[in-house]
């Protein structure tokens, strides 16, 4: 006994000694450091821990070892402005208008004052952080003004501390925001934005493309920036802009800071990745070396990132109590408007791995991504679960775990999964619920997938992705045929009625 004192004992000191970082003082288990990575366009097949060979993600893969890798976890769209809103809020997107897609000059889609996850964590005495991608709006209905305070934003909806990419980084306004300002922005040269028409008189992609480093596929031929067109127009702010090869750098660098900032008291840190999203433009540590062209780079690229978040934990002796919780605001893409050779490079490589479909698609590629989670204190490591698991549920889920009492409508349709999530039951939700670029909604049980009828094309034009749209019940059975292959509607006609009578109840629920 004496022994394993001695040798517990010893380690503390080495690690005093040896980092010269001072330990964050224990606290209850009820009040671990919650740190929620919530990547882009990664699908279920991009990280190793669920199969790939082709690329490893030894970093990410590393939080399934340590603790939970979850093969049924869903966000709730297949786009990413809605998987965004409805995870923060707890409420499907799909209730509320204007939750598509937003574009870069968009007001602030969560409103101020309503119950949100890091609002959660705020009641429960945190420090609450963003760092990263936003894309859920910005500032008053009646419009931005770029170069004075940005607000509504972050702060209004729960956090202390925000370091954000406006909207996305094909998108403009192409600079950082820092709570409520524009980082670095010269007051002599001031920014505007518009998705309406060209302003300013800086050459745009579309009509000189022999400006560019990286040429569109399709759109994404306006304001030109670091030698990349986006969608949208900008002019001035030259200072604060951009340069798109550091910006996994800087953002990491956000994320790690708010870490050492606040190790000693807990935390919750939303660091919302911009990989592997478009443009995709690894730093030149990373840049060919996957051999898949540059999607494969970011994809090492966001696996270094990940590893500097765990690496950090350790150096502060939080990583024991500090829940670590990595997934993806939507399935995978390709060609999602640059010609940066992920397709002609994909090789062997499944990015959906056996799933059909991908980003923007009502089949199971467009929302069943990776879901991993540790916390070394609780969690039992190198579990896996079926279950089935929801990102709308975070909301719920924590507010259980930091006993924070939510009514009814704060709730909205996050429900408790805490034990789920922390391996301590099987079971998970008995139906999800998916929503896919045209909104066409589906609803998944542990069995079986029922997608609603629906005009809109069968494959995207641009991406060629399979849309899963049809104008007939589509039912899948996902136990038999996981690839979504043999639609059995009209053969199991019963079931279809069950599932199409659960949605409709749920989609009629006024909350």
């Amino acid at each position: 006994m004496w022994k394993k004192k001695k040798d517990r004992l010893l380690g503390v000191v080495l690690l005093l000694t040896t980092t010269g970082y001072p330990l964050a003082q224990e606290r209850p288990v009820g009040k671990p450091n919650v740190i929620l990575i919530y990547t882009d366009d990664v699908g279920f097949g991009d990280i190793s821990a669920n199969g790939a060979k082709a690329i490893k993600t030894p970093n990410i893969d590393r939080i399934a070892e340590e603790g939970l890798l979850f093969t049924n976890a869903y966000a709730t769209s297949a786009t990413c402005t809605p998987s965004r809103y409805s995870m923060l809020t707890g409420e499907y997107a799909w209730r509320k208008t204007n939750t598509g897609i937003a574009p870069g000059n968009s007001p602030l889609l969560i409103p101020t004052g309503s119950s949100t996850l890091p609002g959660i964590f705020q009641q429960a005495g945190y420090q609450t952080g963003v760092v990263g991608k936003w894309h859920l709006g910005l500032g008053p209905i009646e419009g931005m003004d770029w170069n004075g305070d940005i607000k509504p934003g972050p702060l209004e909806v729960g956090f202390n501390y925000s370091f954000i990419i406006p909207a996305t980084g094909d998108r403009v306004p192409c600079v950082y925001v820092e709570n409520h300002n524009i980082v670095n922005l010269d007051t002599a040269d001031p920014l505007y934005v518009s998705y309406t028409e060209q302003i300013g008189n800086e050459p745009n992609g579309r009509d000189h493309p022999e400006l560019l480093k990286m040429r569109p596929s399709h759109g994404h031929d306006q304001s030109i920036v670091n030698g990349i067109s986006r969608i949208g127009y900008m002019s001035g702010g030259h200072s604060a802009r951009w340069i798109d090869e550091e910006m996994a750098d800087v953002l990491t660098h956000k994320a790690v800071d708010f870490i050492k900032l606040n190790h000693e008291n807990p935390f919750f840190l939303y660091f919302a990745t911009h990989d592997i999203h478009v443009p995709r433009a690894p730093h030149p540590r990373f840049s060919g070396k996957s051999n898949m062209g540059p999607r494969g780079d970011v994809i090492l690229q966001l696996d270094g990132c990940v590893g500097e978040i765990l690496n950090v934990l350790e150096e502060y002796g939080i990583a024991q109590n500090t829940i670590v919780l990595f997934t993806s605001d939507n399935g995978p893409v390709l060609d999602d408007g640059y010609h940066d050779q992920a397709k002609e490079k994909v090789g062997g490589h499944l990015p959906s791995g056996d799933l059909r479909g991908g980003k923007y698609s009502a089949f199971e590629g467009g929302t069943r991504v990776p879901m991993l989670i540790k916390w070394p204190q609780v969690i039992k490591p190198g579990q896996v679960s079926s279950a089935l698991i929801s990102q709308l549920d975070f909301k719920a889920s924590f507010a259980q775990l930091l006993k924070v009492d939510l009514s009814a409508l704060d709730l909205a349709d996050s429900r408790d999964y805490m034990k789920t999530l922390l391996g301590k039951k099987r079971k998970g939700r008995q139906y999800v619920i998916q929503q896919s670029l045209n909104n066409t909604l589906s609803l998944v049980s542990r069995r079986w997938k029922y997608i609603s009828p629906s005009e809109g094309a069968k494959i995207q034009k641009n991406t060629g992705i399979e849309l899963g749209n049809a104008p007939e019940h589509q039912l899948f059975d996902l136990k038999r045929d996981p690839g979504e292959k043999n639609n059995v509607a009209k053969k199991k006609e019963k079931i279809v009625r069950k599932m199409v009578a659960y949605l409709d109840d749920i989609v009629s629920d006024a909350l």
